[in-house]
């Protein structure tokens, strides 16, 4: 929400206190989370939410007793809430066991609408769950995969090459709004709306994106979209946006008892409900960091236009800090581009598990390897050493991300 005017948030210190996870120590000293990018810490607003529902209301769902029909609000609820948080409508929001799974499922089902012949997009700048479903699909219907470029030097995508991957006969494009391993941000609408006008449906991975930028589908442009909660603070769960339209189309396999109405007909089988409500819990926690922005909508955007500009800061002395030390390469947009706050380096003359684990013997968490964004990775000629990456989250403070630097810069003077 670069756009946004930012609205005061609490102190850091105040966000700090609703993680209990903060409170870990390591080596004597609290530990600082850098792994976000691949999971975030939890507030205790969230895991209230999800005790409170398996203690009162634990239930399946559809049934004519309290406890049931508590569920089914709840979820309902739930729907509501993520509907807000992407700008979508209730009836839109599909849950399931995580976005990998909702992704092949829908990428299945869509299969069943092309021909041989047809071509689908994908990017090398993104994750493998936003390429394998739709590689998948390609080898079982005969279809032609063409995969645009980005430039290792820039962590930027190709605009040319994907416009040359457009012809007649593209039915999909999968986009990664932000890359989880270089928190480069494409402009999604804007390529969106080339695919839109070659024909083509469009698929956008947000799942690095949605905690650090609120999404609006219909500013996107895309027909579907997918994202996880526990990268913003919520539980291990996946929610798939799509259409309506075509989420009452696309044949997906169901159990025949089983709802046929959107957007029930792509959920299969019973879902983790406490997942569901401590999803919705997450978003309400983002949207409560400045309550007197109005409605749930413009209170995210304040909260995110606010959390946006005190990231930036952070990604400027991190980027910064780490690019100033001798052996140590950055990766990516350098701040100042779109991105996330996430930064992907590489140490002279160490792998990147041995980094993180020097520097976990510090107290500082920090991610190794490639992130399932093994193309990115590869393209970097670093599939043997791998990436280290630290990203900031809500809670990262600027005293964190001199520990991870001054942390680094030991590991160099060695």
């Amino acid at each position: 929400m670069t756009g946004t005017r930012a609205t005061p948030l609490p102190a850091v210190e105040a966000i700090r206190d609703r993680f209990p996870a903060l409170a870990r120590r390591q080596a004597g000293r609290p530990v600082a989370f850098f792994d976000g990018p691949g999971g975030t810490q939890v507030p205790r607003a969230v895991t209230e939410a999800m005790t409170d529902y398996l203690l009162h209301h634990n239930a399946n769902t559809h049934w004519a007793y309290p406890t049931s029909e508590e569920t089914d609000a709840l979820i309902a609820e739930a729907r509501e809430t993520l509907a807000t948080f992407l700008g979508g409508r209730p009836g839109e929001i599909v849950f399931g066991q995580n976005m990998t799974t909702l992704t092949f499922h829908l990428a299945r089902g869509l299969g069943a609408w092309w021909e041989p012949g047809d071509e689908l997009v994908v990017t090398d700048l993104d994750h493998h769950a936003n390429r394998a479903p739709w590689e998948a699909v390609a080898r079982e219907r005969g279809l032609t995969v063409r995969a645009v470029p980005f430039d290792p030097a820039t962590g930027e995508l190709d605009v040319e090459a994907f416009d040359r991957a457009l012809t007649a006969r593209t039915r999909l494009v999968a986009l990664g709004a932000a890359s989880n391993a270089l928190g480069t941000v494409p402009d999604t609408a804007a390529l969106a709306a080339r695919a839109r006008e070659a024909g083509a449906l469009v698929f956008v991975d947000a799942v690095h994106y949605a905690p650090h930028h609120l999404v609006d589908v219909g500013a996107l442009g895309c027909d579907f979209l997918a994202c996880s909660p526990y990268k913003f603070y919520g539980p291990h769960l996946g929610v798939l946006w799509g259409r309506e339209s075509l989420l009452a189309e696309v044949p997906v396999p169901r159990l025949a008892p089983a709802p046929d109405t959107v957007p029930e007909r792509l959920e299969t089988g019973t879902l983790s409900h406490e997942g569901i409500v401590g999803a919705a819990a997450a978003v309400r926690f983002l949207e409560r960091l400045v309550p007197d922005a109005g409605g749930a909508r413009d209170r995210l955007a304040a909260a995110f236009g606010a959390l946006h500009e005190r990231a930036e800061r952070l990604v400027e002395r991190l980027w910064e800090g780490l690019a100033g030390l001798p052996g140590v390469t950055c990766y990516g947009p350098p701040p100042g581009r779109p991105r996330t706050p996430t930064v992907g380096f590489t140490v002279r003359g160490m792998d990147a598990e041995t980094v993180a684990r020097r520097l976990a013997g510090e107290g500082v968490f920090v991610s190794h390897g490639d992130f399932y964004a093994a193309t990115v990775v590869e393209r970097l000629g670093l599939s043997e050493q791998g990436l280290v990456r630290a990203g900031c989250a809500c809670y990262t403070s600027g005293d964190e991300v001199r520990r991870l630097v001054e942390g680094v810069g030991r590991l160099v003077s060695r």
